[in-house]
């Protein structure tokens, strides 16, 4: 079988060639538009800006912070979500009894269990958490169940802002 080229058929392969790209590139950049960047909890200094902690995140991780209370010395637990539009929404928290600046009532759900006191339900929003940083204060920082950060990994005494961003 012989096949000849005619004068335009050369023509109308490269415009279709042309157009398959196009459509490929077309269909990548819709499908690839999609996908959200990367998200990250970072602690930055509050007065600098300088990172000192960065760590993927994805949406729904649960964030635990744990600290000292400076007055009662008594352990404070804190668990958090990331919610879509990347806040940190405080689900609650544990402690062992009240005093000096602890809630009575936080939350829509309150109970005593293995010796901790159990506010949950709270859904408070948070943009950002800041605090003074102490190496004995701050305990642990985690985040879906993987450590992060704790207060001695941090410089002391500093006030420090945590995030989570693009």
């Amino acid at each position: 079988m012989v096949f000849r080229q005619t004068a335009g058929h050369g023509k109308r392969l490269r415009v279709f060639r042309a157009a398959v790209i196009l459509t490929g590139v077309l269909l990548c950049a819709v499908s690839c538009a999609g996908a959200d960047p990367p998200v990250y909890l970072r602690v930055y200094d509050w007065k600098t800006g300088e990172l000192y902690v960065e760590t993927p995140a994805e949406i729904g991780d649960e964030l635990f912070f744990g600290w000292i209370h400076s007055l009662e010395k008594i352990p404070w637990n804190e668990y958090y979500h990331i919610d879509e539009n990347h806040d940190l929404i405080l689900d609650s928290i544990t402690f062992p009894a009240y005093g000096a600046g602890i809630p009575e009532n936080k939350g829509r759900v309150s109970y005593v269990k293995d010796g901790l006191i159990h506010m949950e339900e709270i859904g408070q929003r948070f943009s950002e958490i800041v605090w003074l940083n102490s190496h004995t204060a701050t305990q642990e920082i985690t985040l879906a169940g993987e450590h992060v950060t704790r207060g001695s990994e941090l410089p002391h005494h500093a006030r420090l802002r945590m995030v989570v961003e693009y």
